[in-house]
């Protein structure tokens, strides 16, 4: 098989290496559809994210939709959850799989992610696509799993008033999401132009720029911050009204982050802090399968692998909205 491997930042590989082996339990996955995260950036653009940093070729990618190739399950279509958590400290017995410290995930630290034509995964964390979700769509399933946390932590209130900050394929994501939830105001907050026409067509009410003065007495009952500056912070501190949420789901480059804490005493805000997602991707699926949320439009650039330096160079760029690369053609 192929596989794309990121040697050094910005400096990727791509070569031929022995076809992976499903142990029991497992299959062999031809992996049709990967979609570019922002934590793929920082790998790319910084060799690292947080505290794990990349020493050794690894292999990106975790927004995965594919083929199984062999097996009792032959020719079905998946999404691939690239979460594998232990399953037995108390974080996973208390039903937070996503605070696991032991566990894998894919193109993150150890182990190897979907930018390959084959992958072998557990069959536990691949989740049959129905047919009116095509691989590309089923890549957008991961990003909508943390949404769908986000949302979980945001609890929004029928007829309250939401504003996202960062209007990425997350972003354009919780838009639609705090929508269906009961948001009678969606404000987003995007500095480019083709990203605040994607949060129109996604439902906002009101779509402006960071710098809008009126931001800073928006007093919104939830702020959902999916960009990971400091500045983004500030800026969901400063439009949450006194009593309100700020939901960080955005990742900061250098591992930390400030908000004005005047301010947020003064209003006594909670803030809740996204790791990845639970046990969402049946929910995710079924909010697309019924038409609630809508992920196809999202795709906007699609490279083949042997062009995978391009696509994360146009993603960096922030072209167009969701990348996807297809290794299998």
């Amino acid at each position: 098989m192929r596989a794309a491997r990121l040697q050094a930042p910005g400096r990727f590989t791509l070569g031929d290496e022995p076809d992976p082996v499903a142990p029991p339990g497992s299959s062999l996955v031809r992996v049709t559809a990967v979609g570019l995260c922002g934590s793929d950036l920082h790998w790319y653009a910084e060799g690292g994210i947080g505290d794990a940093q990349l020493d050794r070729p690894l292999v990106l990618g975790h927004e995965i939709a594919g083929v199984v190739a062999a097996g009792p399950r032959a020719g079905q279509r998946v999404a691939v959850d690239p979460a594998l958590p232990c399953g037995r400290c108390a974080s996973c017995l208390d039903g937070h799989r996503n605070l696991c410290p032991h566990v894998l995930f894919a193109g993150h630290s150890a182990t190897d992610g979907g930018l390959r034509e084959l992958l072998a995964w557990p069959d536990a964390h691949l989740h049959p696509l129905p047919d009116g979700i095509d691989d590309e769509a089923g890549t957008v399933l991961e990003p909508l799993g943390v949404a769908v946390h986000a949302m979980d932590l945001a609890h929004v209130r029928l007829g309250g008033s939401v504003a996202v900050i960062g209007c990425g394929p997350i972003g354009l994501l919780l838009v639609q999401a705090a929508r269906a939830a009961g948001a009678t105001t969606v404000i987003a907050v995007e500095p480019l132009e083709h990203r605040r026409a994607a949060a129109a067509r996604s439902g906002a009410d009101l779509v402006v720029g960071p710098d809008d003065p009126a931001l800073a007495c928006a007093g919104v009952d939830v702020v959902l911050e999916v960009v990971g500056s400091a500045s983004a912070v500030g800026l969901a501190v400063r439009a949450a009204r006194p009593g309100g949420r700020v939901v960080l789901v955005g990742i900061p480059d250098d591992d930390r982050t400030a908000f004005p804490g005047s301010v947020a005493r003064r209003k006594g805000l909670t803030l809740a802090v996204v790791r990845r997602m639970k046990d969402v991707y049946p929910r995710a699926i079924r909010l697309v399968e019924r038409g609630v949320i809508d992920v196809g439009w999202l795709v906007t650039h699609r490279f083949p692998l042997g062009e995978v330096d391009a696509a994360f160079r146009g993603a960096v760029a922030r072209e167009g909205l969701k990348t996807v690369v297809q290794p299998a053609g």
